[in-house]
């Protein structure tokens, strides 16, 4: 891409990160403590640590904590505590609970819904929606098992039904906190909507209905040229929505369904990929009404596996991995491949990547983390290997925060770096 115009993405970033910013306040005490969502603070997947370890193995553990249940949730950080969630009793009881970020103790559990469980896919779990705080609110999100609000205290402060999300799939669509709203993508098979709730009361403040089709996509906010929207991956596309008030302001189709991974926003485009195999896309947002031709940047051909983790874009390169460990790199500017090579053999990578100091890190469920460094051709930094016990599975994305790396499987919350 020219240079010109690679600065000028670079001014639209830092403007969104300001964006960010301005919604999310500092935990008193702890500046920059924190990775209060799905995907991090800036909804990308990217940390702006600067000491987080790219080499590490069993013994590198600084504690690890047994945790209630089963579930597929990603840590959240806000200063010292971590928020998670689980499933008891086969999805019979679901939980909420905080652990101590520097020791790994529990702090606070509480039952959030119990009933009858939904089914699932073998690759789900009842507790697969990651949490959102803001420092003054927890929300968890577990579909049929509503929606929920705590303080970080673990006091409770509200819950809603938000239907009975009929599906032999599951839900795994995070809630995020915007302002004084919490948005919670509702796709299911009847009654889907994109809704937005008092973060305090729990109360609507508007609903948007969506078609009904099952989905496990979160939004992120982006900055426009003019406006800031919503943007939501879904099986028949991507639509933008204005967050004050949810009305539709545009949506462009996608290749082939099932809309799982998040969008990802670098720059002045929003990379897309819609979890079969079909093309990959990039759209600039901003646009009114059926945008498919008119604001698609680019798309190239997507073959191979299925797609559950996002795209991360770091610089110039785009890096995706399918379920099988097949890593593909593509130019940020035309989606042009610069190379397709396996990641690693056998168990399936299913977490979305991270990436930190300009590299990316993809965990897959075994619990080997492989770091990248993303360039015209592949280069792997280190293959780290956390050995879990036989039942663990890690499908939670990796959670960065002063220095350590936090990393949770079905069943086990581990603590990486220096002691």
């Amino acid at each position: 891409m020219h240079s010109s115009l690679w600065t000028e993405a670079g001014t639209l970033l830092q403007s969104f990160v300001v964006l960010i910013a301005s919604v999310l306040p500092t935990a008193p005490g702890v500046p920059g403590a924190h990775w209060p969502r799905w995907r991090g603070p800036l909804e990308d997947g990217h940390s702006q640590e600067t000491d987080i370890p790219t080499k590490w193995s069993n013994a590198d553990v600084v504690w690890k904590t047994p945790l209630p249940g089963s579930g597929q949730s990603s840590p959240i950080v806000w200063g010292d505590r971590i928020f998670l969630t689980s499933a008891l009793e086969d999805g019979k009881q679901r939980v909420v609970y905080a652990v101590d970020r520097k020791t790994g103790k529990i702090l606070w559990q509480h039952t959030a819904w119990t009933g009858e469980p939904e089914k699932l896919h073998a690759w789900n779990s009842w507790a697969s929606s990651t949490c959102a705080t803001d420092g003054e609110v927890v929300v968890a999100f577990f579909g049929r098992g509503g929606l929920h609000g705590y303080g970080v205290d673990g006091k409770h402060l509200w819950s809603r039904d938000l239907g009975k999300f009929e599906s032999p799939w599951g839900v795994a669509a995070c809630p995020v906190i915007l302002g004084d709203l919490v948005i919670q993508n509702c796709d299911a098979e009847a009654d889907a909507s994109l809704s937005a709730f008092d973060k305090r009361t729990g109360k609507t403040v508007w609903t948007t209905k969506r078609p009904n089709n099952r989905g496990w996509s979160t939004p992120i906010l982006v900055q426009a040229e003019k406006r800031r929207e919503l943007v939501l991956n879904g099986h028949d596309g991507v639509r933008g929505y204005d967050p004050a008030t949810g009305k539709e302001l545009w949506f462009c189709k996608s290749f082939n369904g099932r809309g799982e991974p998040t969008v990802t926003a670098a720059g002045d485009l929003l990379y897309v990929s819609n979890g079969l195999a079909g093309d990959f896309y990039a759209i600039k947002p901003g646009g009114d009404g059926d945008v498919t031709k008119t604001h698609m940047a680019w798309h190239v051909p997507r073959k191979g596996g299925r797609d559950i983790p996002s795209p991360i874009v770091v610089g110039k390169f785009i890096v995706m991995v399918d379920t099988g460990g097949i890593a593909t790199c593509y130019d940020a500017a035309d989606g042009h491949e610069y190379w397709k090579e396996r990641l690693a053999t056998g168990p399936k990578f299913t977490a979305s990547p991270i990436a930190v100091g300009g590299l990316v890190y993809f965990l897959n469920e075994a619990g080997t983390t492989i770091v990248v460094e993303p360039a015209a051709t592949l280069k792997i930094v280190q293959e780290n290997i956390l050995t879990g016990g036989e039942d663990e599975i890690f499908r939670a994305t990796l959670a960065p925060c002063e220095g350590r790396l936090f990393v949770r499987s079905t069943n086990m919350l581990y603590c990486i770096g220096k002691k």
